[in-house]
């Protein structure tokens, strides 16, 4: 093959070239160990005769034991933090994005995101000192008599929760920012020049057009909630048992690598059906939510003189 003919094909496969290193990157750090830990899941040695045996035993002792009542509390775990991560990230995003002036907006989008360049360990530990016995929250709490001498802040389900939203938090805001701000406003000055008030125009224009920010970011929160043992160990102890702290202690203490696989891909498996249904639901109410919000504008411009 000539130069010619290998400089053509780059030039027009360009974004393929230079996506091949991250296609690289996800089949040997992601793909390659999904699929080896999916087969040591279900594949068993018999130590006798040392046959390799396709078993689903470790799945049926998950789905016929107490691992469903984890299952069931790291997902009230995830989904808690999702939704309070919502209550207070869309109105952080919306102001963000509608209503400060362009030039705080790199500012306070640089105080928001600089958290979370320091290491998720480093976050949790800050939240460690502070909320321990002799910490400052815990100290000036006690100095104003809101908790007795001999009380304190950690090892209790508030702790956790309260680490949860306080880490993932930024990933909740950036989605729904982004989507607000790629806005087009000229909905809004419809909704507004032509009658309705900022309610009717929030319902109808505003948070529907936000809906995939909104998704994205229950998503970026949720699926690795679901999973996280950092936070839950540090700030909630062992009095909480959620999913990744169960698929530690197999890999780590309890040595049942098998089992601790199997947990794993349910793990995995769990929060990607969900959002598997969370797209088809967006993809099936999309449309609708469009067609309803432009339709909205039309009849208030088609209205108009109904408002002089």
């Amino acid at each position: 093959m000539s130069m010619r003919a290998l400089r053509k094909i780059f030039a027009e496969e360009l974004s393929f070239v230079f996506s091949c290193p991250a296609i690289l990157w996800q089949c040997v750090f992601l793909y390659i160990p999904f699929v080896l830990l999916a087969l040591y899941s279900i594949v068993d040695c018999d130590e006798i005769t040392g046959v390799y045996n396709v078993t689903f035993a470790y799945y049926k002792e998950i789905f016929t034991s107490l691992y469903i009542q984890i299952i069931f509390r790291s997902f009230f775990l995830a989904a808690l933090t999702a939704a309070i991560c919502f209550a207070i990230a869309y109105p952080v995003a919306y102001f963000l994005a509608l209503k400060v002036p362009k030039r705080f907006k790199t500012l306070l989008l640089f105080t928001l995101i600089f958290p979370s360049w320091t290491s998720l360990i480093v976050q949790v530990y800050a939240w460690f000192f502070l909320l321990e016995k002799n910490g400052i929250i815990s100290s000036i709490l006690r100095f104003l008599h809101i908790i007795s001498p001999s009380q304190h802040l950690l090892n209790n389900y508030f702790t956790i929760v309260l680490g949860m939203v306080s880490c993932y938090l930024p990933f909740m805001i950036l989605p729904i920012y982004a989507v607000l701000e790629k806005m087009d406003r000229y909905y809004l000055e419809s909704s507004a020049d032509l009658g309705a008030d900022r309610v009717e125009t929030f319902r109808r224009v505003i948070f529907p057009m936000s809906l995939p920010g909104v998704y994205a970011g229950v998503m970026l929160v949720f699926i690795p909630s679901f999973g996280e043992f950092a936070i839950p160990t540090l700030l909630g102890g062992s009095k909480y048992i959620f999913w990744g702290s169960v698929i530690v202690d197999k890999f780590l203490r309890s040595r049942d690598w098998r089992l601790g696989a199997a947990l794993a891909i349910i793990g995995i498996m769990l929060p990607v059906v969900l959002m598997g249904i969370v797209y088809l639901a967006k993809k099936a109410r999309g449309y609708w939510v469009m067609r309803q919000s432009k339709q909205y504008a039309d009849y208030l411009s088609s209205h108009k003189e109904l408002w002089g």
